[in-house]
């Protein structure tokens, strides 16, 4: 028996209660997936998260990337402090109105440079440490931005959420038939771990030229929407490459705030969708 399901027993309290406990104020949790690294997960999770966020949604972000935490950054909150409440630890806030939250590993560094160089007990510990501590209080959505792979991080959050329900993962891919391999082996994954597959998201979709806004596919086009088909799940739509979206990443600003008629905004809105209509957790 792990330590802090030690710790519960001994105070009257099931294994796992604590967890249960702590999500039961979360209407929704998605994991945003992928077999490959370099597909922009990060950029996807945070994007979703700011779509949700205008439709009035209020959200979370877990950052369990622990080798490479880029949401911090996305979200201009680099060098910000988690603090401590009697409940547990207080996500770090983006915006004065408190409606997106963020945890990372990223806030809990030395410097920002600092490496995670940890064998996968040390991940799982700290994994748990964010699912049964982090005090995000009453949210609409839990989106939770993992590593690319199937590997430790990805068997710990589905071992540890099982009893909560997730509602599902989002995949990202590109449209590459490098990335596609990858992706499909996610995708098996989610099968395996019994995984509700929400949808697939095909990011960098075609670029979209800075001066005339037409979108040239620079890669290809078309991967994400076969391999949803040949896996027989949703499509949720193709993202293209923008400028001004990396330009807005690198500055933690608010694309979608600053470019609302944009390609990029209109594909994310359409991905967001149907998260929008998802049946109440445990109901699905």
């Amino acid at each position: 028996m792990a330590a802090a399901e030690a710790a519960s027993a001994q105070a009257g309290e099931e294994p796992g209660s604590a967890l249960r406990r702590r999500f039961a104020s979360i209407k929704h949790v998605v994991l945003v997936l992928s077999g490959k690294g370099g597909v922009g997960k990060s950029t996807m999770t945070t994007q979703i998260a700011l779509a949700l966020v205008a439709a009035g949604k209020k959200v979370g972000v877990l950052d369990v990337d622990l080798c490479g935490p880029s949401i911090p950054k996305m979200l201009n909150l680099q060098g910000k402090d988690v603090h401590q409440c009697s409940e547990g630890w207080v996500p770090v806030y983006a915006d004065v109105a408190q409606r997106l939250s963020c945890m990372s590993i990223g806030f809990l560094l030395g410097a920002r440079d600092d490496p995670v160089v940890w064998r996968g007990p040390k991940k799982t510990a700290m994994i748990k440490q964010f699912l049964e501590d982090v005090f995000w209080g009453e949210l609409d959505y839990l989106l939770i931005d993992t590593p690319p792979g199937t590997s430790d991080e990805h068997i710990s959050i589905v071992e540890y959420l099982r009893e909560c329900r997730p509602d599902g993962a989002v995949v990202v891919t590109t449209p590459q038939q490098v990335a596609l391999a990858d992706v499909r082996k996610e995708l098996s994954f989610c099968v395996k771990a019994n995984i509700r597959v929400l949808g697939v998201v095909e990011n960098m979709s075609g670029f979209v030229c800075p001066h005339c806004a037409e979108c040239t596919n620079v890669f290809s086009s078309g991967g994400g929407e076969s391999l949803a088909a040949a896996c027989k799940v949703p499509f949720l739509g193709a993202v293209p490459l923008d400028p001004q979206l990396t330009q807005s990443l690198e500055a933690g600003t608010d694309f979608q705030a600053a470019f609302p008629t944009s390609q990029v905004y209109a594909a994310v809105k359409q991905v967001v969708e149907p998260l929008l209509t998802l049946p109440a957790r445990g109901e699905a």
